[in-house]
């Protein structure tokens, strides 16, 4: 038996994505050392420009965290799905293959890239997934501030670092029980971190993987 992931024309597809990412090169960060790399991965004030100068980095997961992303939201029967940090879409298409086989819902994601959006889309259409997947073109503190399903089932972090906690607070209110949170390169948010593994939150979260961190929301 097949799945949408494991079928054409997305299991080809996002190899090929795969082997694009792999290859990718960027001048962007010559020049800026280790330290101001990280005094501006941490920023709250300069996360645009920041990630602007990496426009043309792929920013990828990895295959292992694409895949547990479909898993985890096949297994969860998720519908409703927030995105932040889109990049050229290939989280997006993983977890939009899980709502596809789980009989369809909505994935909003959220991009500030303008270049990153088009090239998301085109993805995503390539894909057949278009009709379950909308993409927000901006800063995600608006573009996630409003518009959102009233229960949220799945919500995957994956953009400025810096703002894990703030897009947590964005959409909280709306994550129903069970709820789960999977948070790329979280090790990089340490605000974030404290606050979904204190039990008094409602979450119960550990590390998965090199470069994971899972939550559920418990209430």
């Amino acid at each position: 038996m097949t799945s949408t992931l494991t079928a054409a024309p997305l299991a080809s597809l996002l190899e090929n994505l795969f082997t694009q990412a792999d290859a990718a090169t960027s001048s962007a960060l010559v020049g800026l050392s280790e330290q101001e790399c990280e005094r501006l991965m941490h920023s709250k004030t300069e996360y645009l420009d920041f990630y602007g100068r990496l426009k043309d980095l792929w920013l990828p997961v990895s295959r292992e965290t694409g895949a547990l992303l479909y898993m985890l939201a096949r297994s969860s029967q998720a519908h409703h799905i927030i995105e932040f940090g889109t990049s050229f879409g290939i989280s997006t298409l993983h977890l939009a293959a899980a709502l596809r086989d789980n009989g369809g819902g909505s994935l909003i994601g959220s991009e500030f890239e303008s270049g990153k959006v088009r090239r998301a889309r085109e993805n995503i259409s390539a894909a057949g997934l278009a009709d379950l997947v909308e993409i927000r073109e901006g800063d995600a503190m608006l573009t996630l501030a409003s518009g959102l399903p009233d229960m949220i089932d799945l919500l995957l972090l994956d953009g400025a670092k810096a703002l894990y906690s703030d897009i947590l607070s964005l959409v909280e209110s709306r994550l129903r029980p069970g709820a789960l949170i999977i948070a790329d390169n979280a090790d990089h948010s340490p605000q974030y971190l404290a606050y979904v593994r204190a039990p008094e939150n409602g979450y119960l979260s550990v590390p998965f993987g090199k470069d994971v961190e899972l939550s559920i929301r418990l209430a």
